[in-house]
C-alpha cells in the first residue's frame, strides 16, 4: 500500500514500513489484534531497530494504534499522521455513522463466517475493495496480485478479519486513553472518501496541536490513489 510514497521520504528520512501483526510477512499469532497490542508492537519495533523516536504515519487499521502510541509514549513520537479511519466511538463521527457502519463490518466481525464464505473467491473480493478505495480507478495488476496473495486462504483471511473482531476492545482502549490525558504530539489528520473530516472532528477536542486536511477526489486508499497529494502534505509536516 505504501509502494508509491516510500521513495521520496526515504531520500531524507529513515523509513520503516512494517506489515501489521498477522498481515503480509509478519508473524501470525492467534490474538493481539486490538489497537493497544498493535501500539506495543510498534514500540517494540522501534526498540529492535534502535530508534528512540519516530514520526508515525497510520492509515485505516494503523490509525488507532498510531494514536495510542502517541498518547501513551509521546516521548517516542515526534509527529503523528493519521488517515481515513475512525477512533472507535469517540464523538465527532456521528454524521458519518448515521446509517450505521459499512455493511461489511458485521460480516467480517462474526467469528468464522467470512473466511468460510470467501475461500476460493479472494481475488474478486479483494479487487472490489481496491476499486472502491480508489473511486473505481483500481491499481496496477502486479499490486492487485500482491494484495490478493496476502489475503488468500482461510488463515490469511482470519488474521485480516481479526482486526474487525477486536474493534470493541480497541474502542474501550481509545476511550480510556482520552479519558486519562490529551494528545500532545503535533498531529496531521488527513481525510478523503468516505471518512472525510470525521477523524479530524474526533481529534479536535483531545489534541493540543492538530492540522486537518481533506484530499479532494480521493478514495479511501490515499497512498495508492493520490500519492502525490499525500506526499505534498507529508513532506512539509514531517520536516517542520
Amino acid at each position: 500500500m505504501r509502494s508509491h510514497v516510500i521513495g521520496e521520504p526515504a531520500e531524507h528520512h529513515r523509513v520503516i514500513a512494517p506489515d501489521l501483526r498477522g498481515l503480509g510477512a509478519s508473524a501470525r499469532p492467534t490474538d493481539g489484534y486490538d489497537a493497544g497490542s498493535l501500539a506495543h508492537d510498534a514500540e517494540a519495533l522501534l526498540d529492535a531497530l534502535g530508534a528512540d523516536t519516530a514520526s508515525v504515519v497510520g492509515i485505516d487499521a494503523g490509525t488507532p494504534p498510531a494514536f495510542l502510541l502517541a498518547m501513551h509514549r509521546p516521548d517516542r513520537v515526534r509527529r503523528l499522521v493519521v488517515m481515513e479511519s475512525l477512533l472507535g466511538g469517540l464523538p465527532g463521527a456521528e454524521d458519518l455513522l448515521a446509517g450505521g457502519p459499512p455493511r461489511w463490518f458485521g460480516f467480517h466481525a462474526e467469528p468464522g463466517l467470512a473466511e468460510s464464505v470467501l475461500v476460493g473467491r479472494e481475488a474478486a473480493y479483494v479487487d472490489w475493495f481496491l476499486r472502491a478505495g480508489t473511486l473505481g480507478d483500481g491499481v496496477p495488476a502486479a499490486l492487485r496480485d500482491a494484495f490478493t496473495h496476502a489475503y488468500t486462504g482461510s488463515e490469511a483471511l482470519r488474521r485480516a478479519f481479526a482486526y474487525y473482531r477486536a474493534l470493541p476492545t480497541s474502542a474501550r482502549q481509545l476511550r480510556r486513553a482520552v479519558g486519562a490525558g490529551r494528545l500532545t504530539v503535533p498531529t496531521l489528520a488527513v481525510g478523503a472518501r468516505p471518512v472525510g473530516r470525521a477523524l479530524e472532528r474526533q481529534l479536535r477536542p483531545v489534541a493540543d496541536d492538530l492540522t486537518g486536511h481533506l484530499i479532494e477526489d480521493c478514495g479511501h486508499i490515499i497512498p495508492l490513489h493520490r500519492p502525490r497529494a499525500l506526499l505534498a502534505l507529508l513532506g512539509p509536516f514531517l520536516a517542520a
